[in-house]
């Protein structure tokens, strides 16, 4: 069956559904003929005729070409010793090429903006088609929303998208991640193939999302923690089974699962912070006039996909967009879909460069570059353990403290501000924020709270030659998590 993701603004629908063998055998009974050929002659007809019909297992590299890929991807940052560093650190470039694991997340972002092009432009229905559509069809779904909805760009949103499409929607965690290190065959990192691809739109557009790399990050780690009941099933019926404890049953009782979402059982309120961009552009609120306006909005959103309406006396909205309906489905009486061959070759090029060619709208459509050496390695995430890449003091961690300093900052001249011209002395000290101890932070942190003092930060030896006669440099003081005394 069809299953609906979501609706955009001009009332074309994303939908998904598991393929079904055209071909059938002798074993396969009446009944299943039946029902076969009831869907097809039912996507056959309007309000469907305008749809594209996108079969993922054909048009992206199969789950066994994307583990693979990683394995391979993964080998890089699997380092023991400086020696072994240095080595692969001279052939780094050719060594990440070959393991063709960047090359499948272009192959991704691009296939999402081929969906959004039709969403968008053609204001054409897209059927996303998968074997069991609860893979590739997770990760599309998800990054179409991400780039067309600003919501979706916000932690409740990201959120709410990660339970309805992944979660609720039956994306095999249990299987993929191999928790229980039962079997290969069916292991894939499909979920943090689709982490690697929202990092690259985070990355590329900060101002844009409410959270961070390092919620990402997080998110991915949190993977692979079983105590975690949100990552760690095949199915919401598995899921709601072992929670109830019909499985799972302990001395004191059922065993009680955590939900992935509530960070305080993994870091504490500091480090919380670092889950929320201080510089995200917050979308304004409509004013009350406009909210009237914004509501009718949103229910065309949750309307069926391009379905036809009445004839109306008045001539209006619906009015004209039905008969450009209309004159649309006479138009392409050509064949039953829309296939991706009879479009032009350039169609996807003009779309992609011409929206480049604007200014960036923040709480609109996002779509992520993917020419040339615009699709990066997530650093924070797979170089953190290896302590030559280590910036002590400084990366992204540092940057991120210092804005959140400077913003408690500010927050606090803020209410002395308002206190003088209020004339007034607030008895509340929670109301004025306060000033954490600026700290250079390793960047390692959050994710070891393990600091240390150091009289020199840990570089090579033959930097340090260099750098004697530096006598500031080596006489200050840094903080940093040294990973190789902790491995002894």
């Amino acid at each position: 069956l069809q299953i609906w993701c979501w609706s955009c603004h001009n009332g074309a629908a994303l939908l998904k559904m598991s393929a079904f063998p055209k071909e059938q055998d002798d074993s396969t009974s009446q009944m299943q003929k039946a029902f076969l050929d009831g869907i097809y002659k039912t996507i056959s007809k309007p309000p469907y005729e305008l749809l594209k019909m996108d079969d993922l297992s054909s048009s992206l590299p199969s789950l066994q070409d994307i583990q693979t890929a990683y394995t391979r991807f993964k080998q890089l940052f699997l380092i023991d010793n400086s020696t072994d560093f240095w080595a692969t650190d001279v052939k780094w470039f050719s060594l990440l090429e070959s393991t063709n694991w960047l090359e499948i997340i272009r192959k991704v972002l691009k296939k999402a903006i081929e969906v959004v092009e039709c969403l968008e432009i053609q204001h054409t229905n897209v059927l996303l088609i998968e074997e069991s559509a609860t893979d590739l069809c997770c990760v599309i779904s998800t990054l179409v929303q991400v780039m067309m909805d600003s919501y979706s760009r916000t932690k409740s949103g990201f959120q709410s998208l990660i339970q309805k499409e992944w979660v609720i929607g039956g994306h095999s965690f249990l299987d993929r991640c191999n928790h229980l290190h039962k079997s290969e065959k069916e292991e894939a990192p499909v979920f943090l193939l689709l982490l690697n691809c929202v990092w690259q739109l985070v990355q590329q557009y900060p101002p844009a999302f409410e959270f961070t790399e390092t919620y990402l990050t997080v998110l991915s780690d949190s993977l692979y923690v079983p105590i975690f009941s949100t990552f760690f099933f095949n199915s919401q019926h598995q899921r709601d089974t072992n929670k109830s404890g019909e499985s799972l049953k302990t001395q004191s009782g059922p065993f009680r699962f955590l939900t992935v979402w509530d960070w305080s059982v993994q870091f504490d309120p500091e480090a919380q912070a670092f889950l929320n961009n201080p510089l995200y552009a917050e979308k304004p609120k409509p004013d009350k006039s406009q909210r009237k306006a914004a509501r009718f909005k949103h229910q065309r959103q949750l309307s069926l996909p391009l379905t036809q309406a009445k004839p109306s006396t008045k001539r209006g909205f619906f009015r004209e967009e039905t008969d450009h309906l209309i004159k649309n489905i006479l138009g392409k009486r050509i064949g039953k879909f829309i296939n991706s061959a009879d479009e032009p070759p350039n169609s996807l090029r003009e779309f992609y460069d011409s929206w480049h060619s604007k200014p960036v709208d923040y709480h609109g459509l996002l779509l992520p570059c993917i020419d040339g050496p615009k699709i990066k390695v997530w650093a924070q995430r797979y170089l953190r353990w290896i302590p030559e890449a280590q910036l002590h003091g400084g990366g992204t961690i540092a940057t991120a403290a210092k804005i959140l300093d400077l913003m408690e900052e500010v927050q606090s001249l803020q209410v002395k501000v308002d206190e003088e011209h209020s004339q007034a002395v607030s008895g509340d000290v929670h109301s004025v924020p306060m000033l954490r101890n600026s700290a250079r932070l390793s960047s390692l942190f959050p994710f070891a709270l393990l600091q240390r003092q150091s009289v020199k930060p840990a570089l090579p030896t033959s930097t340090w030659k260099d750098l004697e006669d530096e006598d500031d440099l080596v006489k200050r003081d840094d903080e940093f998590v040294d990973i190789s005394a902790d491995m002894l």
